[in-house]
């Protein structure tokens, strides 16, 4: 089904890594904002999809457990059972171009270095769907960003951190009908 404008979001992804060790990471920052975007129970998600999934109105939710780099799989899956194009979906996730407690949305473009992201582009054989990006920052000096993406958030972080997601749960509210690009900061 192919609409004219802008396309209502119909899945969202939150991508993220499962187990413990990564639950407080910015790279689980995408699943941060699950909570605080809808009051949906964790007990009411189903496993499917190589993740985890609710319908919440007219939108389906999605947890991949894959590992951040292979989000793909279950991001495709999801949107080949329920007739999602990539117009239609929306990928929550972090963003280390992207300044610290900065959100952005934008449609289509590069995946900026998120592996999670490359691989939902190549899985959808298209770049061209929504995106969140929470902004996390760029790793300290001398910082290997493959490892200071793994790590938990600082203290002085940690105290901002709901801040970002409170903001990232708002963008995705007021834009879930006719998403439109645009930028916001806490």
């Amino acid at each position: 089904m192919k609409r004219t404008g802008n396309q209502e979001i119909e899945l969202i992804a939150f991508l993220g890594n499962p187990g413990t060790q990564y639950r407080r990471t910015r790279h689980n920052v995408g699943w941060m904002v699950i909570p605080e975007l809808t009051a949906v129970p964790e007990t009411a998600w189903k496993e499917k999809f190589h993740g985890r999934f609710v319908k919440d109105g007219n939108c389906v939710l999605l947890a991949p457990e894959t590992y951040m780099n292979n989000s793909g799989r279950s991001v495709q899956a999801a949107a080949a059972f329920f007739g999602v194009s990539p117009a239609g979906i929306l990928v929550v996730h972090d963003d280390m171009e992207t300044p610290f407690r900065t959100v952005s949305l934008t449609r289509g473009g590069g995946h900026r270095g998120n592996n999670g992201v490359r691989s939902i582009a190549q899985a959808l054989g298209s770049p061209d769907f929504w995106r969140l990006r929470l902004g996390v920052g760029r790793p300290p000096g001398g910082r290997r960003p493959g490892d200071w993406i793994l790590e938990r958030f600082t203290p002085d972080e940690e105290a901002r951190l709901p801040e970002l997601i409170a903001a990232a749960a708002e963008m995705i509210r007021d834009n879930a009908a006719k998403p439109e690009e645009r930028v916001g900061g806490v």
